[in-house]
């Protein structure tokens, strides 16, 4: 990782007929954000200086060939192709689309090999990105086969932390992917991120029936009672403090969510529609559970927006943020929980 004690952010352009450079710009624009990092934009310096023109932005593009050649206190950006991107804001084009691919391929290779921390993805379009080398439902997936772990999409804010049991799957298909194997891997998922990058060393975790009312003890659907239901009492007995099943319409309205650290939602909407009624322009998309730190901005690419100057920055702005703390609190997690051998042998090197 870099010894420099700015966190270097690498940033994945996206859907460039989108919002996705203008919120970058309108976040690196405040000069205190290079205090917190180093930005490195993987994109090309003519795309971007299309962007800065359209815009009348101030801010000056350092263009360089590869991460490593990143500067403190600038905007750098990577060049990544040199070909012409044809930038029609708000416009679906598969061309501009597999710009966006060849940004977040370049930017998933730099964090793997660590020529940066933390990566933050601007939105795609996930139409006019797929392609041979991407067919999945969205960043999440992509990144969960590109990095080591087990994915987990949680989206975050300052008072709420919302994780799915399955994410971008079609309702009628979300039963045929709840299983007790399932449901304990992703409570493990959460409970681990929790400890390691939000330093929340006993979490207490609520989760959502699937079925209305929790089942209503098994007049609405069997679920609750037969997965959900039995996977909390063995984790109970594991002294895991996992609570529930939680009827979902009630949850959020009644403030219960205040009382926990994370809440798993069955699938997307059941978690995701609460979060952005609460949260949405400071909330954060963080995939938990991989070997290296990756958020977003709880929004899209925005394409009826884009181009007027009108995208709130406010989330991509927050996404960085997290970046940042939860890159700093695994590297804190990993001095604390190193073999003591090696942090003693640490300190009598400082010492001699």
């Amino acid at each position: 990782m870099s010894q420099n004690p700015k966190v270097k952010i690498g940033i994945s352009v996206g859907d460039l007929n989108g919002i996705g450079a203008e919120v970058i710009f309108k976040t690196f624009e405040e000069p205190l954000m290079f205090d917190l990092c180093t930005p490195v934009i993987f994109a090309s310096s003519r795309a971007m200086s299309f962007v800065k023109k359209h815009f009348q932005f101030e801010l000056l593009i350092h263009g360089i060939s590869n991460p490593e050649e990143a500067v403190d206190g600038k905007f750098n950006v990577v060049n990544v192709w040199k070909d012409l991107v044809p930038i029609q804001f708000g416009k679906e084009d598969p061309l501009v689309g597999s710009f966006a691919f060849q940004s977040l391929e370049a930017a998933t290779h730099a964090l793997k090999s660590n020529q940066i921390d933390a990566l933050v993805t601007a939105p795609i379009n996930k139409k006019t990105i797929q392609s041979d080398k991407f067919n999945f439902p969205g960043h999440t997936d992509y990144l969960a086969k590109m990095l080591q772990g087990q994915s987990l999409m949680l989206m975050i804010s300052d008072a709420l932390r919302v994780g799915l049991l399955t994410d971008h799957v079609p309702v009628s298909e979300v039963g045929q992917h709840l299983n007790e194997s399932l449901i304990k891997e992703k409570i493990q998922l959460i409970e681990n991120t929790l400890i390691q990058d939000f330093g929340i060393s006993k979490p207490k975790i609520a989760m959502l029936g699937i079925n209305p009312h929790s089942g209503d003890n098994g007049l609405i659907g069997q679920e609750d009672e037969t997965l959900l239901k039995p996977v909390i009492r063995e984790m109970h007995q594991k002294n895991h403090l996992v609570y529930g099943p939680y009827a979902a319409d009630s949850f959020f309205g009644s403030g219960a969510y205040l009382q926990f650290d994370a809440i798993l939602a069955a699938y997307h909407d059941q978690g995701l529609i609460p979060f952005k009624t609460l949260a949405f322009g400071n909330g954060v998309n963080f995939t938990a559970g991989l070997s290296h730190v990756r958020t977003s901005p709880d929004h899209g690419t925005g394409f009826d927006i884009a181009g007027k100057n009108l995208a709130d920055h406010s989330s991509f702005r927050q996404a960085v943020y997290k970046a940042i703390d939860i890159f700093r609190n695994r590297q804190q997690y990993a001095e604390n929980t190193q073999n003591p051998l090696k942090k003693l042998s640490k300190k009598l090197n400082l010492r001699n």
